[in-house]
């Protein structure tokens, strides 16, 4: 699917969101953090799920409460360097929670 120019840009990896792409809306402040009515931002689902697969509710308010702060997490670089290499369409089954894995050790 060939993106077209008025194509929404993911904030994470910078690629745009064609139409019929899974796309999701990501709180950039969690809503459970006080973020219910502050601003969103449209993501690939591959992209969102990584986010919060990666990262708390806190570090998300704390530290990556912006497009910019996100794209500079350093627990976000593998996957973002990763991603930008498939089109925009491109789209995965996430693994499961990160945080959820480690609970089960």
């Amino acid at each position: 699917m060939e993106p077209a120019p008025d194509d929404p840009i993911c904030p994470l990896c910078l690629r745009p969101i064609p139409a019929g792409a899974r796309a999701t809306v990501h709180h950039l402040t969690p809503k459970l953090k006080g973020g219910a009515k502050g601003p969103t931002a449209l993501m690939h689902k591959i992209c969102h799920d990584e986010i919060h697969a990666r990262l708390t509710e806190a570090e998300i308010a704390r530290d990556a409460a912006t497009p910019e702060a996100l794209r500079a997490h350093p627990a976000l670089a593998r996957f973002r360097d990763w991603i930008a290499t498939k089109p925009p369409d491109f789209d995965a089954r996430t693994l499961a929670s990160l945080r959820r894995r480690r609970k089960r050790r």
